[in-house]
């Protein structure tokens, strides 16, 4: 089941008009006009996600869309499902950050998404990105976020994420986040980090620029939260994203929070 998007496809900025304009910087974006010609590239990591993969391959396509599975040596048969679903598929060693990388590198699109392998992107997502990038002052943005189970409780964590994004501007990797390629490249590329490479992400996005927040709802599984408890896997996630705001060691929080 998914999420309502009632109050139109796209809202670029809460509070900010959708007008073209110049970067703070001065720069400007090229010549790029965010029609169906320009290039998103969709990269998708994975480890064993055969179940999942092909149905998040499927959401992706569109016009002028590139997917591309980064697979870090699954053993169920990920690879091959993914590749006939239609995407290209490259092979890295595990990691999520290292797997990201490999394929901003190899993709060639003009707008890079990432993209995890249990969620899947909306109809007409694609045209969603193009329109909030019409603005040219925004970097990148992310989707809402709704979990494939309707229960209460995962209905009170997607209003939590809602705050979360609309007071803090933190969307998590799991919103789908996109940027424009010149400025992914321009911040150094995916911050290659044992955990909460995500988090790194925007906060270099929000120094270029700003965030879209797009009304659009990306479906996720609930599957983890469900393994785990939905509440307490909340509050793993909500100590971990303290643990990260104040400096604390990155490799120990990867240690702790996949314990």
């Amino acid at each position: 089941m998914s999420c309502d998007s009632s109050g139109g496809p796209t809202q670029p900025e809460i509070g900010e008009p959708r007008t073209k304009r110049n970067r703070s910087d001065g720069r400007r974006h090229g010549d790029l006009s965010y029609r169906p010609s320009v290039k998103i590239a969709v990269v998708i990591p994975t480890l064993d996600e055969a179940a999942q993969i092909a149905d998040a391959v499927r959401s992706a396509s569109g016009s002028g869309v590139e997917v591309i599975v980064v697979d870090g040596g699954s053993a169920d048969g990920t690879a091959q499902r993914a590749a006939a679903a239609g995407a290209r598929v490259v092979s890295s060693s595990p990691g999520r950050a290292r797997q990201l990388g490999v394929g901003a590198r190899e993709c060639r699109g003009d707008v890079i998404l990432f993209l995890h392998a249990d969620t899947r992107l909306p109809p007409g997502w694609d045209a969603a990105v193009r329109l909030a990038l019409e603005d040219e002052g925004t970097v990148g943005g992310a989707f809402r976020l709704c979990f494939d189970r309707r229960t209460p409780v995962l209905r009170l964590l997607e209003w939590g994420v809602r705050l979360r994004v609309a007071l803090f501007g933190m969307p998590y990797g799991d919103q789908a986040l996109f940027v424009r390629r010149d400025e992914l490249e321009a911040t150094g590329g995916v911050p290659q980090v044992p955990i909460m490479e995500d988090l790194d992400l925007v906060s270099a996005m929000k120094r270029r620029g700003r965030l879209a927040r797009l009304r659009l709802a990306v479906v996720t599984s609930s599957r983890r939260h469900r393994a785990g408890g939905p509440l307490c896997t909340a509050a793993r996630h909500l100590v971990a994203a303290l643990a990260w705001r104040v400096g604390v060691d990155r490799a120990h929080i990867a240690t702790w929070a996949r314990r």
